[in-house]
């Protein structure tokens, strides 16, 4: 059974999503969601997992729970998250989707805590591309439409300091192409796993959302790229 806790990291409170497991000696595994996706997006992915490993999905900064301060960036996420890690385990592997995927990234350059492997869902080389203005839902959000619009240029228009941190990731990548109905291209997913030191790259024809569309087989590879072996 899970439950929510907060925990207080680079100054503001990030909800998050505990599943225990009776075998918590193991690694723990942190989920990370993407733009508008809360903790609870990953619960069929973590009810999955806690069978073997403690699993945390965490709300990053104007999602959900989490604080909605009102600044918004990639670095600034990863920075909440460097920070959270020690208060979740010394060592953690790491699944993030898709804004989660590139906060990992960072994250697993920075970290203090080690991260032993990273999963990769529907998470490309940024490319640049020519900017849209997204368009607000109606009616009440879960997550700040602040934080989208400001993250937004970032993946429009990427800095150069992606090719370093790519360069500088030296952790074993399984990173999950969604196929040719996703918006991310398939070959800017391969081109990921080209530009890292120890990249695997696979498909899974099921959308952007791959954990959601095609949960078995999501697990599946997570399990095999994290030495989970199956129940």
């Amino acid at each position: 059974m899970a439950y929510e806790h907060d925990l207080i990291a680079n100054g503001i409170s990030l909800a998050t999503r505990t599943w225990p497991s009776e075998h918590s000696s193991r690694r723990p595994v942190v989920l990370l969601a993407g733009t508008g996706a809360t903790a609870r997006d990953w619960d069929t992915v973590a009810d999955d997992l806690c069978r073997d490993r403690i699993v945390h999905a965490v709300n990053l900064r104007g999602h959900g729970t989490s604080t909605w301060p009102g600044r918004y960036s990639i670095e600034t996420m990863a920075a909440d998250i460097i920070d959270l890690l020690p208060q979740l385990a010394s060592d953690l592997d790491v699944i993030g989707h898709s804004l989660g995927g590139l906060v990992a990234c960072r994250a697993a350059v920075a970290a203090d805590t080690p991260i032993r492997r990273l999963v990769l869902e529907d998470v490309g080389v940024l490319h640049p591309r020519h900017p849209t203005a997204p368009t607000r839902p109606e009616g009440r959000l879960d997550f700040d439409w602040e934080m989208v619009q400001q993250i937004r240029p970032e993946i429009d228009a990427p800095g150069t300091s992606w090719t370093r941190i790519l360069q500088e990731i030296s952790v074993p990548i399984l990173a999950i192409s969604g196929g040719d109905t996703s918006f991310v291209p398939a070959e800017h997913v391969r081109e990921l796993t080209e530009s890292v030191a120890d990249g695997t790259f696979t498909t899974i024809d099921a959308g952007h959302l791959i954990h959601e569309n095609a949960p078995e087989e999501f697990v599946r590879a997570v399990r095999a790229h994290l030495d989970i072996p199956h129940p």
